[in-house]
């Protein structure tokens, strides 16, 4: 090997160091190209791995922070100071500011934040407003308002509680006992009332077919409520029905009346064993309907009685509504009804009785009137047949002669003229159009003849009545008939039938001749156009024989222009071919 100098050893240094940076230069240079080339092909893996390493920074960056932290004593001296600052302002600004603390509550109402007013305010409204308790009786169940059942919170106390918690609510919270007071009176008052709806009533013995064979079935127990012991349960402790927001009914048993059916099974089998009719009659229509159903739901009606077989209305009573609604599918007359008292009590007669029929009457209900233009009471009477004086007492303190039209006036029921049991195969019906009168029998006329009706100072009145009395004479008289000392001569009329009251005890009605004070006969003994003081008068051979024909209770319609007729029959006469 030659010998080579110091100098050509640093040149041959200085060529050898700058190939080798050429050689990093273009190195850096493919790998820039390369790196650029997989950035744009990176998958999305590699993106979210890339993330994860920010991720993984910002993590070790935040645990020398809080290793720097911890291991530095001014720092955690710093964030202690800052700690208590902060709590204290909170407490003194809860404190100052009378705010009850945070995360209290009182009967289910957040009070953090508020301040004893509001929280106050709050209460009252959601005691009035939101909060709700249930009555429960097993898989029954009604809600109701606290006040409803006499539970009343004392919100200002209550508040003022949650007030005076201070902090104890912090941080798992605390729950504030609400004040409540019991309302004696209203509590009680509530649960008379609720008795009847929660009340279950016993079943007496019942009957059933099942197939061909009628059974007779044991009678259940019912139960009603238990009044006195609710109200010491409200007593011993209202707070807990508001925290529980509930209330369990306290049911007393009752034991059925008659339990046991067998002895009526034989009567039951054979009532239930033919078709049974119900037939009502309508005495103002002259309406006849009739109802029956079918065997089953016939024997559902029935149950073991006091030594007799029972309706239950429990059962017939829904029954009955059906046929009620039947009955007022006309709007233009008055709402009419089977009375459900007397329907039992004639239907309980006529399956004792084993009667297969029954008969009902169909009743009509009070109705209110509107006046129209020309319209007094005593117009009024005329118009719908009811008697003046009975209008007078369903408006008390009222002044009949002065009304307005669209006034309205009340009117009792149009039964009021009919007291007995109508006889619903005769009628009876006098025109005053033409002064004559028909009867009818099975509907057809028996009688047809002229009458004289009132005068027009003394008009008959008008609608729909019924034989109420027989006198073979009877007496009368009119202050016509009184002299300047005071004394009133009496008539004297033959065959009188009572059909309505002008006024209590002055009946008006049919009679014969009719013998005046002075020994003459009122119109002479004749008829065929007013001469009474407002009664049917018919010749006296007229009068005796339908004074025999006539029953208590027949019925009278009485038709002029000013009150149309009600019935067929009384359309039959009123249009003149209603006569024999």
């Amino acid at each position: 090997m030659g010998y080579e100098s110091s100098r050509t050893r640093r040149a041959k240094a200085r060529e050898r160091q700058m190939a080798r940076q050429s050689r990093r230069s273009v190195m850096a240079t493919i790998s820039g190209q390369t790196s650029n080339k997989l950035r744009s092909t990176l998958p999305v893996d590699a993106v979210g791995q890339r993330a994860g390493d920010v991720a993984g920074r910002a993590g070790l960056i935040i645990r020398d922070l809080a290793w720097y932290t911890l291991h530095t004593p001014q720092i955690l001296l710093g964030l202690a100071a800052l700690g208590v600052v902060i709590f204290l302002i909170f407490v003194a600004t809860n404190l100052f500011g009378g705010r009850i603390f945070p995360n209290v509550w009182a009967a289910g109402v957040p009070l953090g934040g508020l301040t004893v007013e509001e929280a106050r305010a709050a209460l009252d409204d959601a005691w009035a407003n939101h909060l709700r308790i249930a009555l429960i009786d097993g898989e029954r169940r009604w809600e109701v308002a606290p006040t409803e059942i006499g539970l009343q919170i004392d919100a200002q106390k209550t508040a003022e509680a949650a007030r005076a918690i201070g902090l104890s609510g912090v941080p798992f919270g605390y729950g504030v006992q609400p004040v409540v007071n019991l309302d004696f009176t209203t509590a009680q008052s509530y649960m008379l009332d609720l008795s009847a709806t929660v009340a279950l009533p016993p079943r007496n013995g019942t009957f059933e077919w099942q197939s061909d064979q009628l059974i007779a079935k044991a009678g259940q127990e019912g139960r009603m409520l238990d009044v006195a012991r609710m109200m010491d349960a409200l007593r011993e402790d209202p707070v807990q029905v508001i925290q529980d927001g509930r209330l369990n009914l306290i049911m007393a048993p009752i034991e059925p009346e008659y339990p046991d059916p067998e002895p009526f099974l034989e009567d039951v089998q054979a009532i239930t064993s033919q078709p049974f009719t119900m037939i009502g009659y309508d005495p103002f229509s002259n309406e006849t309907l009739s109802w029956s159903t079918s065997r089953d739901v016939f024997t559902s009606w029935l149950e073991a009685g006091d030594d007799e077989v029972a309706v239950r209305m429990d059962t017939f009573s829904i029954f009955l509504e059906a046929q009620n609604q039947s009955l007022n599918n006309d709007p233009t007359r008055g709402e009419r009804y089977l009375d459900p008292i007397l329907t039992r009590q004639r239907l309980t007669e006529a399956i004792n009785n084993q009667i297969s029929t029954v008969n009902l009457r169909i009743q009509y209900r009070p109705f209110e009137y509107q006046v129209e233009a020309g319209d007094t009471g005593f117009r009024i009477a005329r118009k719908t047949g009811i008697p003046f004086y009975l209008i007078e007492d369903a408006n008390p303190g009222r002044d009949l002669g002065v009304l307005s039209p669209g006034d309205i006036v009340r009117l009792p029921t149009p039964d009021v003229t009919l007291p007995l049991e109508p006889v619903a195969h005769k009628r009876i019906v006098v025109n005053l159009n033409t002064q004559s009168l028909t009867a009818f029998e099975n509907g057809q006329p028996v009688f047809n003849w002229p009458i004289s009706s009132g005068l027009p100072q003394y008009p008959t009145s008008p609608g729909v009545y019924q034989v109420l009395s027989h006198e073979e004479v009877a007496t009368g008289s009119s202050f016509t008939l009184c002299n300047v000392g005071g004394d009133c001569g009496q008539w004297k009329m033959n065959w009188f039938m009572g059909m309505y009251e002008v006024g209590p005890g002055l009946m008006n009605g049919f009679h014969g001749a009719v013998l005046l004070p002075n020994g003459a006969y009122l119109g002479g003994g004749s008829v065929g156009q007013p001469y009474t003081y407002g009664c049917v008068m018919s010749v006296d051979e007229q009068a005796k024989l339908l004074y025999d024909w006539a029953d208590l209770g027949t019925v009278v319609e009485v038709v002029s222009s000013e009150y149309a007729p009600k019935s067929d029959l009384g359309r039959l006469v009123y249009n003149g071919s209603g006569t024999t």
